[in-house]
């Protein structure tokens, strides 16, 4: 793709079929892209889980918690800014990427020289070089930022999609072989830099555009100030998110960290497969829509509701299952994060829905609200952490669930306020979801009790019986609280719809 065209001005796509469809596309290519994504990584977890220690997991857990969150700088920031604002063009674009490509060789090698640092504050002295070699995967993230976000700009999301899925092939390929032939905990690091490696090279084939020489122009100063509120935001919820692999990894050693990664990994991953992917193109929908508030309005709640229908589904079914499907996969040697994780499980579906009000910030260029939010989120989340940590990782877990819960509501209405959205269409949305997850949970609990297993064959056979009795009550319990099919019709209509577009992932030779 080549985002400007002669004059320097950003090319639109063209819309054939309006919002409605380039909506629909987008998001039928994220979420098959994603769940390609999801499998990818299953497999890695699957196949790593027997070659390396719960304690190689933890290690890397201790420096990555920390080198994501520079990583990310510009990833998230510039994104949205180029994104949501209205004017973009190739000088705008290449002042933007000189900015973000100057703060990620800093960042690169300050933590680079931080290594000792980490390994003083861990008490592991293997630390250290990790963090050397991590610190080349923030390079190569920022050299590749703006790139992707003119894509992302222009509604490229086969694009985009395409090149996430090669990026995790990758990670799982390199990981894999180096695992089997016994380097270790360096054969993740080894991963990383692979992926980091491979996203950066295709972002550069996909886009085809050159930043030009750094020049004063007008649009620069609100592009950084938007996209350093956004990193802003995205560091307190970072830290607030991440204070609980610190604290584990602290308080107790890097096998124990190693269980509990495990366990969060299945409760993050539930969630960001499906939030992740669908906010760009939630964004970049709403963004064009935030001048017509009952389109704008319908659109979010929409959405609200179809993820609530998901992902209170999702929360109920991993709650009972999560610890069969961790044995399953990971084999008895992990049977303490499947543990952890049944403390996990009832907030998923609060996680999924919690992400939603990013969207409306977002959407209407409001990025220093989202900031403030987060530091309300920061206090409340920490807190808890703290209060949890006394009983342990599964205590920390149990910290997470009650966090969402507690924020869910409160968020959407700072979030609504400039948009005088309110919690009343928030809750209509989403209360049906909740009460049927409840309801189906409880009953499932109480007709198929838990009982002992030890092996995998009786752990999926309790897996079967459990998911079997919860799908059955949720969706009559859905189909009871609504007096009809629609919402089952509309999932149905709509997913046919994203499959549908999502044919658009192979990619054709017009797309490069």
């Amino acid at each position: 793709m080549r985002p400007f065209d002669d004059a320097g001005i950003f090319q639109f796509p063209a819309n054939a079929g309006g919002i409605r469809k380039l909506a629909v596309r987008g998001g039928g290519v994220t979420v098959v892209s994603s769940a390609m994504g999801l499998a990818v990584q299953m497999i890695a977890t699957v196949v790593l889980a027997r070659l390396l220690a719960p304690a190689d997991f933890g290690l890397i857990a201790m420096v990555t918690t920390f080198s994501l969150l520079l990583s990310n700088f510009g990833l998230n920031g510039f994104t949205e800014a180029v994104i949501q604002r209205k004017v973009m063009n190739h000088g705008l674009a290449g002042n933007a990427f000189w900015v973000c490509f100057s703060a990620g060789l800093i960042l690169t090698v300050t933590f680079a020289v931080s290594g000792r640092l980490l390994a003083l504050f861990y008490g592991n002295p293997r630390v250290a070089p990790v963090a050397a070699a991590m610190s080349l995967t923030i390079l190569l993230t920022s050299s590749s930022v703006l790139h992707l976000a003119l894509l992302k700009r222009a509604m490229r999301f086969t694009l985009v999609s395409a090149n996430d899925v090669a990026g995790r092939a990758v990670l799982v390929a390199v990981s894999i072989l180096l695992a089997w032939k016994g380097w270790g905990y360096w054969a993740l690091v080894a991963g990383s830099i692979a992926q980091s490696l491979s996203q950066c090279a295709g972002a550069w084939f996909m886009c085809r555009w050159i930043p030009g020489r750094p020049r004063r122009r007008v649009g620069t100063s609100s592009v950084v100030h938007f996209a350093l509120h956004t990193y802003g935001r995205f560091t307190v919820n970072y830290g607030a998110r991440n204070l609980d692999n610190v604290l584990v990894g602290w308080r107790f050693d890097a096998q124990s960290l190693g269980f509990y990664k495990k366990a969060y990994d299945l409760f993050a991953l539930s969630a960001s497969q499906l939030t992740a992917p669908l906010g760009n193109v939630a964004v970049a929908v709403l963004s064009r829509l935030n001048h017509d508030q009952p389109r704008y309005r319908d659109y979010l709640l929409k959405a609200l509701s179809l993820l609530a229908f998901v992902g209170m589904g999702l929360a109920g079914w991993l709650t009972l299952a999560g610890k069969d499907l961790i044995r399953i996969l990971l084999g008895p040697g992990w049977d303490p994060a499947g543990r952890i994780f049944t403390f996990f499980g009832p907030g998923v579906g609060a996680m999924l829905l919690y992400g939603i009000h990013g969207w409306i910030h977002l959407s209407i260029g409001r990025a220093d609200r989202w900031f403030r939010w987060s530091m309300v989120e920061f206090g409340v989340t920490s807190l808890l952490f703290v209060l949890g940590l006394p009983w342990g990782p599964a205590g920390v877990a149990l910290a997470w669930t009650a966090s969402f819960w507690i924020l869910l509501l409160p968020a959407f209405w700072y979030a609504g306020r400039p948009i005088r959205l309110g919690i009343a269409p928030v809750i209509a949305a989403t209360w049906r979801p909740v009460l049927a997850s409840l309801l189906a949970g409880c009953v499932s609990v109480a007709i198929i009790p838990a009982l002992p297993y030890s092996s995998a064959a009786g752990a999926f056979a309790h897996m079967a019986e459990v998911s079997a009795a919860f799908a059955t009550l949720y969706l009559g319990a859905i189909i009871l609280l609504h007096q009809s099919v629609a919402p089952l019709s509309l999932v149905v209509r709509l997913a046919g719809e994203l499959t549908r577009s999502s044919r658009n992932l192979v990619l054709s030779p017009g797309d490069l």
